[in-house]
């Protein structure tokens, strides 16, 4: 570019044949066929400097105008769409860039540390001094004896703000030191807004929407709330705040009311509750949770639920069907459930249909043998074995005589109590046992053990050893065989299936397979505790107590070892003296069904022993449940996985047991009422359905 000074003029010269250059190279000429544009300022002090700038912009304008329309058109798409992303995103960008909101981050981190139980505050920190409270502001009651309100909590509100009333006052004051807690007001705010977020989180797993870091489900409002609240404890002790006895039972209404509701919106009238998928199950046909869960209801005192249900069974529970019900399971979930609502409310409504499914059970026991079929056909009152096998295990023919002699006691119908009293004299005598461990197996046809050599008191087994004893109390402490071989069993468990871990020395029960011992113990073998400490309370020696609360510890350690705080299905125990953990989970046996049998055993050794630290496990494994098996929707599902807090894995299947026992067995564990169903008056069957104690014993 050449600039040339001229006063009070400036030009813009077009050249059409050469282009003018300034410099030592002179002038050069280019090809008429270009044009192009110089720009050549002429000014003098007083004049303003002119530059090309115009002709840039119309250079662009001209290269717009040189592209194809395609191109064009597909230039003003791609800036429209930018556009439209922009303003889609403009709404969410204060979510991306709110600190409180990257605790996902630290989601890991949560998982593994269980939130305070609902109502507990945690321990306090270092606390600014509180502001002198204003003219007729009332002192909150303080200490452990504060009275608590059994009402709906208020909204939360800072200490440091005051009564509402002299929070107008405050915030017109214009003193520096009311500025000053003002400023802290709206900080102390904002974090109980960003903790209540907190609590929000939800976590994926693989689909299903669970819950995480969560306690208890968020209270209701007034307005929402289906019965009493938790009241809140607000109160402070040395260390850790305590949820009185009231409270803890209130939280475990507040998770059968979640987990019923579930059922109820999603399983109604059907046997089981798929909670992930919103749908249900079928196992009888004969709306098994339902009834499963109904004294459970009653002794919780939600008699809502309870006529809801009853209405149910009267209206719609019918027995007259073609379908093949498993003796056992119908046995003690379905007939035990009737007769112990029966027992409870002394409704006749359940004696009739108790009565009614007894009949069409009996079938069961016309074998030559009389040791039952394991499967039966309500309608059709025919019976038959399993397909594959003529045999039936052991636990599933010897543990329906608590039922059966409860329904003859009841009915004054001998017939229940004789085919069931028949079952167990034939075991009692049968060759086969090992120091009073029996085989898993019987055989229909021949009545004798099968597949004889393996012994646990795990699945096929269990309840086999627990009704010995059970009967035995029930019938008044007079039938001197069940106690006979209660006592074998017992010194056969202690001989040849205790052992010790090689490092804690934590007690355990494994199984024998041929003379061989393998260290598995089923979750299962946690109901032993309980049972051997009943029969030490019944008068049986103190040494089955002893090993009652050894093996107590041990079932405890199979929740505490895990990371979610659930036990597993099956666990291994380490017998060496190396390092290594004594508790030992292959991945196959990582699952948690809801299982009731250690809180089972919690709650009989508590009554027993009244040591505080029982509940305190119990608590411990009901907020575990609340953390990793609670669906929002409502219910609880069993998991995959204990050793994985993030991704426990949802089965999406509520078994009946959950309603049925392990929230009964809660709910008395926290129980400061030695009367309700007191262990001198009741006998609970297997599926934890309180039986009365015949006193006096029948003739």
């Amino acid at each position: 570019m050449c600039s040339v000074t001229c006063p009070s003029l400036s030009l813009l010269l077009e050249v059409h044949r050469g282009l003018c250059l300034c410099g030592a190279r002179g002038l050069r000429m280019y090809s008429p066929s270009r044009k192009d544009f110089i720009s050549v300022t002429l000014s003098d002090a007083h004049s303003r400097a002119y530059n090309n700038g115009k002709h840039r912009r119309q250079s662009c304008w001209r290269k717009w105008k040189q592209l194809s329309r395609l191109q064009r058109s597909l230039v003003l798409c791609l800036v429209a769409l930018l556009l439209v992303i922009g303003l889609l995103f403009y709404p969410s960008l204060s979510h991306w860039t709110d600190p409180s909101d990257s605790d996902w981050l630290d989601l890991s981190h949560r998982a593994l540390d269980p939130p305070p139980p609902p109502g507990v505050r945690p321990v306090p920190g270092p606390q600014e001094p509180q502001p002198e409270p204003g003219p007729g502001a009332v002192a909150a009651p303080q200490g452990p004896d504060a009275p608590v309100l059994s009402q709906l909590p208020p909204k939360k509100q800072s200490l440091k703000e005051g009564p509402t009333s002299l929070q107008k006052e405050h915030n017109s004051s214009t003193t520096a030191a009311a500025a000053d807690r003002k400023r802290r007001q709206d900080e102390e705010d904002e974090e109980d807004e960003e903790e209540h977020h907190k609590d929000q989180k939800i976590v994926s797993w693989r689909g299903a929407m669970i819950e995480a870091d969560q306690g208890t489900e968020p209270l209701p409002s007034a307005n929402q709330r289906e019965g009493p609240l938790p009241p809140d404890a607000s109160m402070d002790t040395v260390g850790l705040s305590v949820l009185s006895s009231a409270q803890r039972q209130e939280a475990v209404r507040e998770a059968f009311r979640h987990a019923w509701r579930g059922y109820r919106a999603h399983a109604w009238g059907h046997d089981e509750l798929k909670p992930v998928s919103q749908s249900h199950a079928e196992w009888f046909g004969l709306g098994l949770t339902l009834i499963d869960a109904l004294d459970t209801m009653w002794i919780l005192g939600l008699t809502d639920e309870f006529a809801e249900a009853r209405e149910w069974v009267e209206k719609e529970l019918s027995f007259d069907k073609n379908v093949d019900v498993n003796l056992f399971e119908t046995t003690i979930r379905i007939l035990g459930g009737l007769l112990s609502t029966y027992h409870l409310t002394k409704d006749p409504l359940f004696l009739d249909k108790a009565r009614d499914l007894g009949s069409r059970l009996l079938p069961a026991f016309r074998t030559p043998s009389k040791i039952p079929f394991s499967d039966v056909n309500l309608g059709k009152g025919t019976a038959h074995p399993p397909r594959w096998t003529a045999d039936s295990t052991v636990a599933e023919v010897t543990s329906v005589q608590l039922e059966f002699r409860e329904l003859s006691r009841l009915t004054q119908d001998p017939v229940y109590q004789d085919v069931a009293n028949e079952v167990s004299k034939l075991v009692h005598k049968l060759p086969g046992k090992h120091d009073g461990l029996v085989p898993m197996f019987i055989n229909t046809n021949t009545g004798q053990f099968s597949h004889k050599g393996a012994f646990t008191l795990g699945a096929r087994a269990d309840s086999y050893y627990e009704y010995l004893l059970k009967q035995w109390v029930q019938g008044g402490k007079v039938e001197d065989d069940l106690l006979e071989d209660y006592l074998q069993a017992v010194d056969g468990v202690r001989k040849h299936l205790v052992r010790q871990t090689g490092r804690s020395r934590l007690t355990f029960v494994g199984e024998l397979s041929h003379n061989r011992f393998n260290p598995k113990m089923d979750h299962l073998v946690c109901f032993l505790p309980g049972t051997l400490a009943l029969g030490a309370h019944h008068g049986l020696p103190a040494a089955h107590m002893e090993l009652a609360l050894e093996l107590m510890e041990t079932c405890h350690q199979m929740y505490t070892q895990m990371e979610t705080g659930l036990s597993p299905e099956i666990v291994h125990f380490s017998l060496q003296s190396s390092s290594g953990p004594d508790v030992l989970v292959k991945p196959a046996d990582r699952h948690n069904l809801l299982r009731p049998e250690t809180v089972e055993s919690l709650f009989y050794l508590h009554r027993f022993t009244q040591e505080p630290k029982y509940r305190e496990w119990g608590w411990d494994i009901l907020q575990s449940f609340n953390k990793y098996t609670r669906v929002p929707g409502g219910g609880f599902t069993s998991i995959n996985n204990v050793r994985d807090p993030l991704n426990p894995g949802p089965r999406d299947k509520m078994e009946s047991f959950f309603l049925g026992e392990t929230l009964k067995y809660l709910f008395l564990l926290f129980s400061d009422d030695a009367e309700l169903l007191s262990l001198d008056s009741v006998v609970f069957n297997t599926e934890a359905h309180p039986l009365p104690i015949w006193t006096p014993p029948p003739k």
